[in-house]
């Protein structure tokens, strides 16, 4: 589709979204508008599985608790609650005051309160085979759960976890009314009511989707005024990334989110500042963001500079990891020379990894007397990191070591990860929820890929130990103590090679008020206003 297309379509939207109301059109100051060029799959929260679903589905519906910008667990639904002292079980007081969006399905009153047996219903759907949905794992830890009275939720679980809280924050845990989801059933993707800020008004798939502000939604700012302040919110979908700039730098969408290539360098400087011809009209917000990118080793593999400890360390050692986020990204992220937990999480090993390319050659040189061979490796990754791989390429030979590079199709990378095909590969992890064991999780020997998150197959008794002790831990300090030797005992053994810990990069416009960022990266739209 040609950009005059794109901005004819984004002037329907508009005339769409003015037209919502029957009295008067909508002021456009009240209006949020972002683009969403990966496409929007379903609007329930049953399947809150990506982004571009969890961020219309976070302005639709609530759960029982949800995250600030920081990842301390606040109130939503729940008002209040207590966690036994063993930690097994959770339980809930609801709000009396919060209803759900208005439709004919509930009857002469068109609404009503939100009780305990509804967060029944909701989490009963999330495991039910039938739905299929993919957040069902969230509940894995769950032993019962019951309504005491209407207002009155609680969860047993089989043993203590302590990330708990933080799994329930997220979309999948969200409340849904039995009398539209059974009345939709799995049109009810289409067709979502909840409790959220803003209730549905209109999706054409893959061309628009409108919400409109809920003027019955329960949360106040700090003030006491209610929430939200905009009156829509309107996204549209173009799959083309540079339409989708041009249309931000004409002020036809509010913010976009992250970076791409294609105009990195025309938004930053190399030292990662915005340009100076776009700082009157632009503002820039970067902060750490939930996702360690990395190389994995897949300890299994035949290969034996693989197995070799030597050479692991050695490419960990082996090239500047600054150089590269400044080279490749802007400075756009920051170096993972502190382990695999990412900055913004509580847990990460103190020591660093050092730059140190005399020891690499050191240890490289050792390895090749004792086996005879050069070291060569292949690895794998897709074409949107290629350069990473090309940069990394070429520091190491320098080093002594070979790395062939082989490009595959994003789902063959992740299907052949996951199969133990590749003996090293590209790869990202992004927290499903704000605990360092989410990240540790993937060197639990239990965790053996292709039935976890193990794809390294790195197997320790010590730090099986310790994470299986750090789980049952319920005192804070003594957990991320645990985390902090799980991080270093990894560091030592080299299973993967972190590269950077990424972070969150919004560019919005100057007029857009309230607008912050998160680890976790979830857009939350009912503190935003425009000016």
């Amino acid at each position: 589709m040609q950009k005059k297309q794109f901005i004819v379509l984004f002037l329907c939207l508009a005339a769409l979204i003015c037209s919502c109301s029957p009295s008067s059109k909508i002021n456009e100051n009240t209006i949020f508008r972002y683009n969403e060029y990966r496409n929007i799959t379903s609007l329930d929260p049953a399947f809150a599985r990506n982004p571009q679903n969890i961020w219309p589905i976070n302005q639709l519906f609530n759960g029982l608790v949800q995250l600030d910008k920081n990842l301390s667990v606040q109130p939503e639904i729940a008002s209040t609650w207590t966690v036994s002292s063993d930690g097994l079980l959770y339980t809930f007081f609801l709000k009396k005051d919060v209803y759900f969006h208005t439709s004919p399905l509930f009857g002469e009153k068109q609404t009503r309160t939100v009780v305990a047996s509804d967060f029944v219903y909701s989490f009963d759907r999330l495991k039910d085979p039938k739905v299929t949905s993919p957040g069902g794992w969230v509940l894995q830890q769950v032993k019962s759960y019951r309504a005491i009275d209407e207002h009155t939720f609680s969860i047993q679980l089989k043993k203590p976890f302590p990330a708990f809280l933080g799994l329930l924050s997220m979309r999948y845990c969200a409340v849904v009314p039995h009398e539209v989801v059974s009345h939709f059933g799995s049109r009810f993707r289409s067709n979502p009511i909840g409790t959220g800020p803003f209730y549905f008004k209109r999706w054409d798939e893959n061309v628009k989707l409108v919400l409109r502000k809920n003027n019955n939604y329960f949360e106040h700012d700090k003030n006491g005024q209610k929430l939200p302040y905009l009156e829509a919110v309107a996204i549209q979908f173009i799959p083309d990334i540079q339409s989708e700039f041009m249309l931000f730098l004409q002020g036809k969408l509010d913010f976009i989110n992250s970076l791409d290539a294609s105009y990195k360098d025309e938004l930053l400087t190399p030292k990662g500042a915005l340009q100076s011809k776009y700082k009157e009209r632009i503002n820039m917000l970067k902060g750490p963001y939930l996702n360690t990118e990395y190389i994995g080793f897949y300890l299994d593999a035949d290969n034996p500079a693989i197995q070799s400890k030597e050479i692991r360390e050695a490419m960990n050692l082996g090239f500047d990891r600054k150089l590269m986020i400044a080279y490749l990204r802007n400075n756009i992220g920051y170096p993972a020379n502190q382990g695999f937990i990412p900055k913004g999480l509580k847990g990460t090993s103190s020591k660093p990894y050092p730059y140190d390319v005399e020891r690499a050659r050191v240890l490289v040189k050792k390895y090749r007397v004792e086996s005879g061979v050069k070291p060569t490796l292949t690895i794998a990754t897709d074409a949107n990191y290629l350069d990473l791989c090309e940069y990394l390429q070429r520091e190491l030979q320098k080093i002594g070591i070979d790395l062939k590079i082989e490009v595959m199709p994003t789902a063959s990378l992740r299907q052949a990860k996951s199969s133990g095909k590749l003996e090293l590969f590209r790869a990202s992890w992004i927290a499903d929820y704000p605990d360092a064991e989410n990240y540790l999780s993937l060197f639990y020997s239990k965790n053996l890929s292709p039935n976890g998150p193990n794809y390294t197959h790195y197997e320790n008794s010590k730090f099986d130990l310790l994470y299986e002790k750090a789980l049952g831990t319920l005192a804070e300090d003594q957990r991320q103590k645990r985390y902090r030797q799980m991080d270093s005992l990894v560091n030592s053994e080299h299973p993967i090679i972190p590269l950077y810990y990424d972070q969150v990069i919004r560019f919005v416009q100057k007029n857009v008020e309230g607008m912050e960022i998160n680890p976790i990266n979830l857009l939350v739209l009912k503190t935003i206003s425009k000016k």
